[in-house]
């Protein structure tokens, strides 16, 4: 796939201008020079074949030599909702579910959350998005969102859709996540939403309100696994028809 890099501006004529870290990464890490050929994304679905045809301290102009639509998402939707443990564990979070494939990120707030992420963490966290994405070939980004709390939540994905799978992962859940049917099996057409707890579980109140809107409360074995444990292992179940 070679080295990739990602321009914040979409790119619609035959010019890429890389600045900031991309910029860096390109001159000063992989030491290109003016003629090395490389390839660009900007979150479109588009990947661009490009040349280095000017360099400054901390710009590079690239040549748009060829474009072409290269999907490599999920053909369903996938929101992983988790109430997201401190520091370097979060932004282990959100590099493997870009990985994945998954769609969108929920930073959840709950009773026993952690106090909400910065503007700064959600900020370091988009980037963690985008270097994910170069390394793993998505063109397009996975969404993070903004913080949203657990009532919310429910609120806004509270629906009847045939199709649609909801899952609450919970030391506390009423069956096992491993008797959860194929998902193949269930002619799951509109996706996967998950939501995972914080260390403390999430409360009966908040259980209670999730059963109530129909969704399935599993927990995940006999052993209490870590925040990010629980939501790579759903996210991965949930992306597994990439394998197919």
């Amino acid at each position: 796939m070679g080295h990739r890099y990602f321009s914040e501006e979409s790119i619609t004529g035959d010019r890429v201008e890389l600045t900031g870290p991309e910029a860096h990464h390109l001159l000063h890490v992989m030491r290109a020079n003016v003629a090395a050929e490389v390839q660009v994304f900007d979150g479109s679905g588009q990947e661009f074949h490009c040349r280095v045809a000017a360099v400054a301290r901390d710009q590079a102009t690239l040549a748009v030599l060829s474009r072409s639509s290269i999907c490599r998402e999920l053909p369903h939707r996938v929101v992983l909702a988790v109430a997201l443990p401190k520091a370097d564990r979060a932004r282990w979070i959100v590099e493997k579910a870009t990985e994945l494939g998954v769609t969108e990120l929920v930073p959840l707030v709950t009773e026993h959350s952690a106090p909400p992420p910065t503007a700064r963490q959600s900020r370091r966290w988009k980037r963690a998005v985008v270097e994910a994405s170069k390394q793993c070939g998505r063109n397009r980004l996975m969404a993070v969102e903004d913080p949203c709390h657990w009532p919310r939540f429910l609120a806004e994905n509270n629906t009847t859709q045939r199709g649609v799978c909801r899952v609450v992962a919970d030391p506390g859940g009423t069956c096992r996540w491993n008797t959860l049917p194929d998902p193949a099996a269930e002619n799951i057409t509109h996706g996967y939403i998950i939501a995972v707890g914080p260390e403390g579980g999430f409360t009966g109140s908040e259980r209670a309100l999730a059963a109530e809107r129909g969704w399935q409360i599993v927990r995940m074995g006999s052993r209490i696994l870590r925040v990010e444990t629980a939501a790579l292992a759903l996210a991965a179940w949930a992306c597994r028809e990439t394998a197919r």
